[in-house]
């Protein structure tokens, strides 16, 4: 039990891990991304934050935050 506990506080403490190393995407920038492993998108039709986690071609974790549209976005 002990260890499937550390296991989860694990998995929790390498997603914050990742948050505070988030990078601002620019216009234009070079990516090099070989596996997306998540994202998440803003609400609604109004243009907001988005979240990457991805892999590059080296294997190491990136996140990425870019502005986009929302998906539930209806006209």
């Amino acid at each position: 039990m002990n260890a499937k506990c550390l296991l989860v506080g694990l998995a929790v403490m390498s997603q914050w891990a990742v948050a505070e190393d988030a990078q601002q995407y620019q216009y234009g920038q070079k990516l090099d991304v070989a596996k997306v492993i998540s994202t998440q998108s803003p609400e609604g039709c109004e243009v907001g934050e988005a979240t990457m986690v991805y892999q590059d071609s080296q294997g190491k974790t990136h996140t990425l935050v870019y502005l986009r549209q929302g998906d539930n976005c209806t006209f």
